[in-house]
């Protein structure tokens, strides 16, 4: 259960980064898009670190 948090918070992040790159290639902002594809990395990075929790708490 301790990493059903950084999974969530994962998750916000993956939107969040998303969001920011599918306006930065709207706007043809590419420090925009920089930042949601730092943001998608964060996300992705905090969900594995919640399944790695979750594993081990088994």
């Amino acid at each position: 259960m301790s990493g059903f948090k950084d999974k969530i918070e994962g998750a916000v992040d993956k939107v969040k980064g998303e969001v920011k790159d599918q306006f930065g290639k709207l706007t043809n902002d590419k420090g925009k898009q920089i930042e949601g594809k730092i943001d998608k990395a964060k996300g992705s990075i905090k969900n594995t670190i919640g399944e790695v929790k979750d594993t081990l708490d088994k």
